[in-house]
């Protein structure tokens, strides 16, 4: 029974391995037909197709048609404004006022200039014009000229980075446009704090880069030094500041805290009329 048993085990596993050696030869002879068609395929293609047609089907892959563009404009340079410092024999005087507007110090300015019948630039700060709008509208009606002067004018902010910087004149110059109309355009900007010094030099570029010019100042009364500074200081530092220049870009503010600067504004123009200035706004 045991010789009987052992007879069976040897004749399955024969079976088995006959069986598994024929499935390996179906599985090889299946391989080797797809190999040889693929050769003959491939070969077949090569002699349809002309001798230099696969360099020709590369050069259109790896060099495609070559698409001329025009060349962009020139972006404005940093010298945009140097022409207004120039003498030309003429004396002119740009006064200019940052940081508003304010409901107590922007309406006695507009009030001022009106019955000098002087026009003036204002370097709108983008969250005061969403306070004061009638403020920003009311400046434009009058004549005066409009200029960019941030959203935020939060120095550790706008100068972390330049993304950030032009992020931040552009806000403002969309609250301006939704203010004043979707026609408005201004692309006068002041730095807050002025462009001055090699650290902003990447600033500046970018600026310019994004399509903006900017200005700062070569006279001031000094009212950045202080709030509520005395009339007589302001007056003082204005005359010092403006001796043998014929051009004049004066720095002022007509934020909230500054009203000896509203209150000096007479006594400034006065002044620069005594000494033959005409006046001009920045466009």
């Amino acid at each position: 029974m045991i010789n009987v048993e052992k007879r069976k085990k040897r004749r399955i596993r024969k079976r088995r391995k006959r069986k598994f050696g024929l499935i390996l030869s179906v599985i090889i002879i299946v391989i080797l037909s797809c190999l040889i068609f693929y050769i003959n395929s491939n070969s077949k293609v090569k002699k349809v197709l002309p001798a230099n047609a696969e360099n020709s089907l590369k050069k259109s892959v790896v060099a495609p048609k070559k698409v001329t563009l025009k060349p962009k404009l020139k972006p404005p340079t940093a010298d945009f404004y140097k022409h207004i410092y120039k003498s030309d024999g003429h004396k002119v005087a740009y006064l200019t006022f940052d940081d508003g507007p304010s409901d107590n110090n922007t309406p006695v300015i507009l009030k001022t200039l009106d019955k000098y019948n002087i026009k003036a630039t204002f370097f709108i700060v983008g969250n005061m014009a969403i306070k004061y709008p009638n403020l920003v509208k009311k400046e434009l009606a009058a004549g005066h000229s409009i200029g960019n002067h941030s959203y935020s004018h939060n120095y550790n902010y706008i100068y972390s980075n330049t993304n950030t910087f032009i992020s931040d004149i552009n806000k403002c110059d969309t609250i301006l446009k939704s203010i004043l109309g979707s026609n408005f355009s201004t692309k006068l900007v002041r730095f807050p704090g002025g462009s001055f010094g090699g650290k902003l030099k990447p600033f500046r570029e970018s600026l310019n880069s994004a399509g903006y010019n900017y200005v700062d100042w070569n006279d001031l009364t000094g009212d950045a030094e202080g709030q509520n500074i005395p009339v007589s200081k302001l007056l003082s530092n204005l005359k010092k500041n403006t001796e043998g220049k014929d051009h004049v870009v004066i720095l002022m503010h007509d934020f909230f805290t500054k009203s000896t600067t509203a209150q000096a504004l007479p006594q400034v123009i006065e002044y620069l009329k005594s000494q033959k200035y005409s006046f001009k706004t920045l466009n």
